[in-house]
């Protein structure tokens, strides 16, 4: 029993992995922008 739970445990992170290769991932698009006070810059 355990050898076929570390087999599906196997194929799920083998699975997991390449999923996350093959991903087409879009940008971000949001443009974000942050004010940085002159005081931290001495």
């Amino acid at each position: 029993m355990l050898k076929w739970l570390f087999v599906v445990l196997a194929v799920a992170v083998v699975g997991g992995l390449a999923f996350l290769a093959t991903w087409d991932m879009p940008a971000p698009s949001a443009t974000v922008e942050k004010i940085i006070p002159n005081e931290r810059f001495q």
